[in-house]
């Protein structure tokens, strides 16, 4: 298996995502291609390119976050993000991860790969970690801003299927994001995908409201792309809060005890929780609905947060879950 990686991608490209590389090339075996600037990544890889047979991929354009995505993907044929996607297209590599411009990663993943058949609308299933039992997924995370009901419907087939055969959850809970419990709240894209998701074979168990997320009532979470990018983003914020008032009150024990990082926040009883609240813990969302596996991590993307994606794409190959979704596409067209 080799995954792909663009190097020139995100806010601290290139050195963190090659770092990020290294650490999963040497702790999981897996075989990495880096994207971009060929002579800057020799000289960041080192050694470490013959060590643990990394590949560099030359790609002399970069997408910046502030482009056009659709411009920026037809004009940019060099640019990181498209060679990666291309890779994964070509069969040269088994999955792509890019921290880049996500609306360009969509864009190139779509033109490239193209959608699996009876797929509508891809969409981003993002994982969140919030309780003591198994995370769960929320999807669409950001990629369709505007839905039909038809398209949460799909949602929830993707995201059940990712679920199911990622977390080994037989028959995962589905829930709808709505502003209340009943059938009858929300607005009408709420109304109506409950009135469809009622019908299918999912386990849909209702409807779920944001007070509620953290409650661990469910498996996978259906909601819009618009609502569901400022869901993740809210957690995210928090999280980071969290983290920060969390080490503010590490340094007034530190005063008093001999202990630091880690142990400190284990001590003081919020080890566990800091590492849930960390978004890089699961690295990126996955583009579920296209021809290939295709990881979008966070723009501001550190080196573990690119090695925990990598990692994701990694299980996501192991698993066949792109295989799966054509599969079970072509059961429920016919």
């Amino acid at each position: 298996m080799m995954i792909a990686v663009d190097a020139a991608g995100g806010e601290n490209a290139p050195r963190e995502i090659v770092k990020g590389a290294i650490k999963a090339a040497q702790e999981y075996e897996v075989d990495i291609a880096l994207v971009g600037n060929k002579a800057i990544l020799h000289v960041l890889a080192g050694r470490q390119i013959r060590k643990l047979n990394l590949t560099i991929i030359d790609a002399k354009e970069v997408i910046a976050p502030t482009e056009s995505p659709m411009k920026a993907v037809k004009s940019k044929p060099n640019s990181s993000i498209v060679v990666g996607t291309n890779l994964v297209k070509d069969g040269v590599a088994s999955a792509f991860v890019s921290a880049g411009n996500t609306g360009a990663v969509l864009v190139s993943s779509l033109l490239s790969l193209g959608k699996i058949k009876g797929v509508e609308r891809p969409a981003l299933g993002s994982f969140i970690d919030l309780t003591p039992a198994t995370p769960f997924l929320l999807i669409d995370s950001g990629a369709n801003a505007e839905c039909r009901p038809s398209y949460l419907v799909q949602f929830a087939h993707l995201g059940s299927i990712y679920v199911k055969n990622l977390l080994d959850i037989e028959a995962p809970r589905v829930r709808l994001l709505s502003t209340g419990e009943e059938e009858t709240k929300g607005n009408r894209l709420a109304q109506e995908s409950y009135s469809l998701l009622k019908k299918t074979k999912l386990n849909f168990v209702g409807s779920i409201e944001g007070q509620d997320i953290s409650r661990a009532i469910a498996d996978v979470i259906v909601t819009d792309g618009f609502t569901g990018n400022i869901v993740l983003k809210t957690i995210e914020g928090l999280g980071d809060t969290f983290l920060g008032a969390a080490r503010q009150i590490g340094y007034i024990v530190a005063t008093a005890s001999h202990l630091r990082g880690r142990a400190l926040l284990q001590e003081i009883g919020v080890g566990s929780w800091a590492k849930k609240a960390d978004y890089r813990e699961y690295g990126g969302a996955c583009l579920l609905g296209v021809n290939g596996t295709i990881i979008a991590a966070h723009g501001r993307s550190q080196a573990k947060a690119i090695k925990n994606a990598i990692v994701l794409a990694k299980q996501t190959v192991e698993r066949n879950i792109c295989q799966i979704i054509k599969e079970e596409n072509y059961e429920q067209a016919d």
